[in-house]
């Protein structure tokens, strides 16, 4: 006897990871910009100077240009989006109010055009339309594709970016911060960061851990690399 049959429900033998990387994602990616950004910016300074205390002022003021940068950036960009969202959202409940027989009959050609049975369809819609919250919600969905009450927050996306770059960027900053003043430590740390960061972020794609944390570690190193080059350039000709 089949689950419908019987009235049970049917057995479920997937599963899927969560595509859009949850607060893995950004937490990650923003970690992995302020560790590479910094790990850069340090290697580009001691590249063209010895002086521990410039390396760590560079160090210092590009965590800090670079983690505020990112909050007001995250900020402005998230509170645009939330806006534009409860802006058409508003012109959807007005049209819920003004239009309700026009709106769900519009919901029901949206089924309908997923494959739904018309009649099946025009039934699901009248339901819907029954509870003007839960009709506003389906309408958001399907035309805006977001959830009215499921908006993200300005606030936590810049204080998010804020700190997950800030911690990346410390890492090659955090040898200097302890005394020691020789690039290798902080390459070194940075080197390990970028490859365990790199690997994190295998969870949220297709790769392999070991193929995403050398990928990582190789675009952080080049950058590195072409910074110091850039920096033993520029301070050996005296600029």
């Amino acid at each position: 006897m089949s689950a419908g049959e019987s009235g049970g429900r049917a057995e479920i033998h997937h599963a899927h990871r969560d595509v859009n990387g949850g607060w893995l994602r950004p937490s990650v990616f923003g970690a992995m910009d302020g560790l590479v950004s910094n790990f850069a910016l340090i290697a580009g300074v001691a590249g063209g100077t010895a002086s521990t205390r410039v390396i760590v002022l560079a160090g210092v003021a590009g965590l800090a240009a670079g983690a505020f940068s990112m909050a007001g950036g995250e900020y402005v960009s998230v509170a645009s989006q939330r806006e534009l969202a409860l802006a058409e959202i508003d012109v959807e409940r007005r049209e819920l109010e003004r239009h309700p027989e026009a709106e769900q009959a519009e919901l029901a050609q949206l089924y309908e055009s997923r494959g739904v049975d018309p009649a099946v369809a025009a039934e699901v819609a009248r339901q819907i339309s029954q509870d003007p919250e839960k009709a506003l919600e389906v309408h958001a969905r399907a035309e805006l594709g977001v959830a009215p009450d499921d908006l993200p927050s300005p606030r936590i996306a810049a204080l998010s970016s804020f700190l997950s770059f800030s911690v990346g960027a410390i890492l090659p900053l955090l040898p200097y911060l302890l005394g020691v003043t020789s690039l290798v430590s902080s390459a070194v740390i940075s080197c390990l960061a970028l490859f365990g960061a790199g690997a994190l972020v295998s969870r949220v794609t297709a790769r392999s851990w070991w193929y995403s944390g050398l990928r990582q570690l190789v675009v952080g190193v080049v950058a590195a690399a072409l910074t110091f080059g850039l920096g033993h350039l520029l301070g050996g000709s005296g600029l």
